[in-house]
């Protein structure tokens, strides 16, 4: 099979992570796979949640937001208070891949924030918030740890996520939307860079599929998502440079 944008079967996008990206933030970076471009930017506030008070315990929580522009018909703006099923399932599966990797209570009590805002989407946007959010992630940490207000990282591994899928019989890695849209089996992977799964979300379009094909989908996710890891930390040795 020929894929649309040349890639071999298990080759990711190009993949591009500018950490410093905004400069008033904690901790942010760009991300680009491909044509897909998200802004995450992480921010630190000096109090959690009503629920989580006197636990002495922190917390991580995401939003996410997609530009009108980012697809190739205007994608109208979604308000606070009125958000689809789509976005509250991806916030929710960003908050949780970051607080998988990171000790609470080390954290003490404070609340960080990632905003994921999609500048460009063409599949794949949750991974790459995901996969982005660690970045700006371990410079916010990095920050606290420079003001004095944390003694060491509570970050206990890298975290990052990528889609795999079925289309046309195929099994591939990284799809853009096109692919996405076709897929006859879709799965979006987090893992940790100590080689644990945090989610795993998986669907079939027209025929139900086997756990063979679910191994064979996962072991091609985690070389993919190796890959990842290796960009993170060369995004991050970037910015210590």
């Amino acid at each position: 099979m020929l894929r649309l944008d040349g890639r071999a079967n298990d080759e990711l996008r190009p993949v591009k992570i500018i950490p410093g990206f905004q400069d008033f933030a904690e901790g942010s970076a760009l991300i680009e796979l491909g044509k897909t471009k998200v802004i995450c930017a992480v921010s630190v506030e000096e109090r959690v949640p009503r629920f989580l008070k006197g636990e002495r315990r922190g917390w991580i929580t995401a939003e996410y937001s997609m530009l009108p522009r980012s697809t190739s018909t205007r994608t109208p703006r979604e308000s606070l208070g009125r958000l689809g099923g789509r976005t509250h399932e991806i916030q929710r599966v960003i908050g949780r891949s970051l607080r998988a990797v990171v000790d609470l209570d080390a954290l003490g009590e404070r609340t960080l924030t990632v905003d994921c805002d999609v500048l460009q989407a063409d599949g794949g946007t949750r991974t790459a918030a995901i996969t982005g959010s660690y970045v700006a992630l371990v410079q916010a940490v990095d920050t606290l740890m420079e003001r004095g207000l944390l003694p060491s990282s509570p970050i206990k591994s890298a975290v990052a996520a990528t889609s795999v899928g079925i289309v046309a019989g195929e099994h591939l890695l990284d799809l853009c939307y096109d692919e996405d849209f076709w897929a006859e089996v879709d799965l979006n992977v987090v893992m940790t860079s100590e080689g644990e799964f945090v989610e795993i979300q998986g669907t079939a379009e027209a025929s139900p599929f086997s756990k063979q094909t679910i191994d064979s989908l996962l072991s091609l996710a985690e070389r993919g998502i190796e890959k990842l890891f290796q960009a993170q930390k060369a995004a991050l040795d970037r910015l210590k440079a």
